[in-house]
């Protein structure tokens, strides 16, 4: 196993393999996450595999059956719709308040560079396009100024990974250019252009599930 990255313990690094994998799709829902065969598969002990799968719980993405196993969670439509609906309300306050009161600008011009970059030179996989979806929208929380808000976002984001995917490709360069938009208004430091283009967004990545889910069904 590579060296852990500075301040991460293995309980760290192990949750965040876990993590990735759910959000992948490589561990679909209903996956029973047992220790033993996780800590063997990963090369760890147990012991960081229970932290992971506890703090998997705590975030909603490891539910419990009722014999107590722990079971990757099914995403329903109609929560993703209700995450979808307070996503809204949180990221429009928080690109305003990102407007309003960041301080930090060079997180905010690296995702600006990354994100131009991506649309000069095209989409690789959807797995980079959903890190940096991901990227965007805990940044903004972040540079907002509350560390709760971001917490929130995150999470709600990895559901609504989990839930598409990020197998939409329509979404790919129309999502880019939203991000821009978003930016160049935090940058700005407008605060009403910067809550605009969030709801803006939010609104089309909505439909774009929306239609995806009707497509399905």
């Amino acid at each position: 196993m590579s060296s852990l990255e500075h301040g991460q313990t293995l309980g760290d690094t192990t949750h965040d393999r876990l993590r990735r994998m759910i959000v992948s799709g490589e561990l679909p829902a209903g996956t029973r996450l047992q220790e033993k065969a996780f800590a063997d598969r990963l090369g760890v002990s147990r012991t960081p595999v229970r932290e992971a799968i506890a703090r998997l719980v705590s975030e909603g993405l490891v539910t419990r059956s009722q014999g107590g196993v722990p079971v990757v969670n099914q995403i329903s439509i109609s929560e993703i719709i209700e995450i979808l609906h307070i996503r809204r309300l949180l990221e429009c306050e928080s690109a305003r308040q990102a407007a309003t009161v960041h301080a930090q600008v060079e997180p905010l011009l690296s995702l600006r560079a990354r994100t131009e970059a991506l649309l000069a030179g095209g989409m690789t996989t959807p797995a980079e396009h959903a890190d940096l979806d991901e990227e965007f929208h805990t940044t903004i929380a972040r540079v907002s100024g509350s560390r709760l808000l971001a917490e929130l976002v995150q999470n709600l984001k990895l559901k609504t990974r989990i839930f598409d995917k990020g197998f939409i490709p329509e979404r790919f360069e129309p999502g880019l250019k939203e991000h821009l938009d978003i930016l160049d208004a935090i940058l700005a430091r407008d605060s009403s252009r910067a809550e605009t283009a969030m709801r803006r967004h939010l609104d089309n990545v909505r439909e774009s599930i929306l239609t995806s889910i009707q497509r399905l069904y």
